[in-house]
Order: C-alpha cells, then sequence, then structure tokens
C-alpha cells in the first residue's frame, strides 16, 4: 500500500513539474515571439507570400546581393543543430555554427547589447515555437575578394564594439534606449555609414547617433529629438504608419508592417521618449517663416488658375484631390505636403521614389484600412515629375532646392534595375 501510495505521489509531482515545465516553455516562447517582432527578424527572414522565416530574401549591398539564411529549427536547412550559445554568438557576434562569419547585413554590431535573458527566450522560441521548413535558402556568393568570410574578422576588429549594454534611468527612458540600441537596431538605418559601411556610432555616446543617413538611394532622416513631433506623434506612426503629419513609404513600411504594429503600447512609449530624449543635431530648415502668408498665396495662385507653372498644373491634375489646395492634406489620412518632412529634406529621392512608384501604408489593428497612393513612372515623363517635385518643394513656404531631370533619371534607373 504503502509502495503504491509512493509511486502515486512521484507520477503526481512528475505531472506537475511536466506541466510546470510546458508553461515555462509556453511563456518564454510567447516572449521571443515578441522579441523576434521587436528585432524585425520576419522582414529579413522571410519572402513575400514565403514559409516564415525560411530566408532567401535578397538584400542588396555595395558589395553585392546578400541572402538571408533560413532561421527555422530545421536541422539541415536551418539553425535546428544550434546550441544556445551558437545561437547566441551568430546572434552577437556574427560567427555561425561552423565558425565562418556573417556579413554585416545581419545587424549583430547592434545586437550586440541583447541581454542573456531575452537571448534565451529568442532561442526557445526559434527552437520550440518555429515550424521548421526543409528548404535551404539561397547561398551568397559574393565576388572577390567579398567571399572570403575570414575578412570579416578585420571588420569586425575595427568596427564592431564588444560592449554590454549600459542602463539608463528612469526606467522608461532605459526601455526605450535598450530597444532603439539593441533589437529594434534603428542605428542600421538611421546612422550615417563610413568608409567600411560601418555604422559611425552604435550608441548614444555620440551625437552622429541615428543623425539620419542614406539607404538604397533613399535619404534616412535623422530621429535625434525629432523636432516638431511629440510622442504621441512619434507612437501613432510607429503603429499605424501614419500620423496627423506624414505616412510611411520605403523601407520603413515593412518595419511597421512586420515590428512595430505588434509592439506593446508603453514600449513604442518608451522608443518615443528616448528618441525625444536626444539632443537634436544641426538641422537645415527649408520651410520658411512666413509660411502661412506663403500658403495663402500658392492658394490664392491655384485656385485662380491662370498662368500656372508645368509644375502647379501637374499638381494640380494629379495631387489636389488627396493633397488639398493648401498642401495640408488630411490628418491621419493623406499626408501633409506643406512643411512636410519628405518634401523638405535636402536629397530629393525619397519624394522622387514616392511619386514614381507610390506607395501603401500597412493594415494594423489600430488603422486597418490600407491607404494607396498610386505611382505615377508610367504617366509622367522625367521633366514632369522634376517639374512637379520642384513646385511641390517650393510651394506654399517650402524653400527646398529644385529638383532636375538628372535626379530623376537617377531614381528611375534604379527602380527599373531592382525590378529586373
Amino acid at each position: 500500500m504503502k509502495t503504491t501510495l509512493r509511486y502515486l505521489a512521484a507520477m503526481t509531482l512528475l505531472a506537475l513539474g511536466q506541466s510546470a515545465a510546458h508553461a515555462d516553455d509556453a511563456a518564454l516562447i510567447k516572449q521571443g515571439e515578441y522579441l523576434a517582432r521587436a528585432g524585425d527578424c520576419t522582414a529579413c527572414h522571410t519572402l513575400k507570400g514565403g514559409e516564415e522565416f525560411a530566408g532567401g530574401l535578397a538584400i542588396h549591398s555595395p558589395m553585392g546581393i546578400i541572402y538571408s539564411t533560413n532561421i527555422t529549427p530545421d536541422p539541415e536547412a536551418g539553425i535546428g543543430q544550434y546550441s544556445e550559445q551558437e545561437f547566441a554568438d551568430a546572434v552577437r557576434k556574427g560567427v555561425r555554427r561552423d565558425g565562418k562569419h556573417l556579413y554585416p547585413a545581419m545587424p549583430y554590431p547592434d545586437y550586440r547589447g541583447i541581454t542573456d535573458s531575452d537571448i534565451h527566450a529568442l532561442y526557445v522560441y526559434f527552437m520550440k515555437g518555429v515550424k521548421p521548413v526543409a528548404a535551404k535558402a539561397t547561398a551568397t556568393d559574393l565576388m572577390f575578394p567579398f567571399n572570403q568570410r575570414w575578412g570579416m574578422v578585420f571588420w569586425n576588429f575595427a568596427f564592431a564594439e564588444d560592449k554590454d549594454y549600459h542602463p539608463v534611468t528612469p526606467a522608461d527612458l532605459d526601455r526605450g534606449k535598450y530597444l532603439v540600441e539593441t533589437l529594434g537596431h534603428c542605428g542600421s538605418c538611421h546612422t550615417p555609414r563610413g568608409i567600411g559601411m560601418q555604422e559611425k556610432a552604435l550608441n548614444d555616446s555620440s551625437d552622429t547617433y541615428l543623425s539620419g543617413g542614406e539607404l538604397n538611394g533613399w535619404p534616412v532622416p535623422a530621429l535625434r529629438g525629432m523636432p516638431g513631433w511629440s510622442v504621441k506623434d512619434i507612437t501613432d506612426y510607429l503603429a499605424t504608419g501614419r500620423n496627423d503629419f506624414a505616412a510611411v513609404g520605403g523601407e520603413m513600411t515593412g518595419v511597421v508592417e512586420h515590428s512595430m504594429q505588434h509592439m506593446s503600447d508603453p514600449d513604442l512609449q518608451a522608443i518615443a521618449g528616448y528618441l525625444k530624449s536626444l539632443p537634436a543635431g544641426p538641422q537645415v530648415n527649408y520651410h520658411r517663416q512666413d509660411a502661412d502668408k506663403a500658403t495663402q498665396q500658392t492658394v490664392d495662385t491655384l485656385t485662380q488658375g491662370q498662368n500656372l507653372s508645368a509644375g502647379q498644373l501637374l499638381y494640380m491634375n494629379n495631387c489636389e484631390a488627396c493633397h488639398w489646395t493648401d498642401g495640408k492634406g488630411a490628418k491621419g489620412i493623406f499626408p501633409r505636403l506643406n512643411g512636410g518632412d519628405v518634401v523638405l529634406e535636402e536629397n530629393p529621392n525619397a519624394l522622387i521614389n514616392i511619386i514614381l512608384q507610390g506607395t501603401e501604408t500597412p493594415s494594423t489593428p489600430k488603422a486597418p484600412s490600407v491607404l494607396t497612393m498610386p505611382g505615377f513612372s508610367h504617366r509622367l515623363s522625367n521633366k514632369q515629375v522634376a517639374d512637379l517635385a520642384t513646385f511641390v518643394r517650393s510651394g506654399w513656404g517650402n524653400n527646398a532646392p529644385p529638383v532636375t531631370e538628372k535626379d530623376v533619371r537617377k531614381v528611375r534607373e534604379a527602380q527599373e534595375a531592382e525590378q529586373k
């Protein structure tokens, strides 16, 4: 009888232990999934219409095309044989299980500060919460000398800081700083690059950090201080891809779609608060102080419809219905051109790209409707796009430099080359 009772007690304890372990795994998987969203792993490791995390996305770089890897737990095609330490080394140091080095298209210089506990949750998620995919991703095959991966040892020595994340106070500021510097790897796009294609700064110890740059021909804005935007404006933009001033375009569309819209309100607010806390760098203001007077002058000219320039005519025929005669658009729907950040960038390529290609906002829980701006590449010549962009950059009080046919031709040719 006693033996039976001991057996039943042992079985009960075992069952309870298994149940607790299962609950722990479930919690870690959920946490890891959230962290993978924060790290935007989907954007690079999932082809549109393909299996999640199966890799194969072509990433264009100055060295050539780098293909993202399969990071599902398949033991042959993916990372199923990785130990947790090997997984951590790949994420934080850019070293694969076989000892070969990853290219910094994988933002491991930013991921170095990810905590051990977050690495553990990510590992559990990718090993137990992700469906294995047996298909191998296209292998990266760069030309010599870039195909010599051992050379990354010297690149890492020169440019990858082997430093842990340094917490700050208060707690909400620290959370925002941690998400921006590490998982969010915001610096990989918003920090200028040096001669070795390295980020010139990896944290806010330098004023260069998040001071803007260029990506695939698009100007990337500075995030320091974000003057003119409140914490709510930034939070709305990250959560929905739009706010009262702007709507996402280019690479940021995917960031909102795959990453930011899935993050919690407190985390998004922490990110916004941290960005607002950074001292803003020197900025060129291409919006006139007498903007109200200038806006009325432009409105009067467009409304009268007499002796309009080529750019003004193109605006009235193609843009006015959504962005309105005063260029202020509709809050939360159509972004403003009158004082708009994209319009006033010194580099006009973002505006040219949007005019040619169009753009589309992602559908998010807080803004489910998809807003589409059509592209005009099929109906407007390079000269017409240049005339239109020049008017938009000079009307209403905007005072940005004009756009030339050469500017438009370069952007159009780059788009066509990427589509081949």
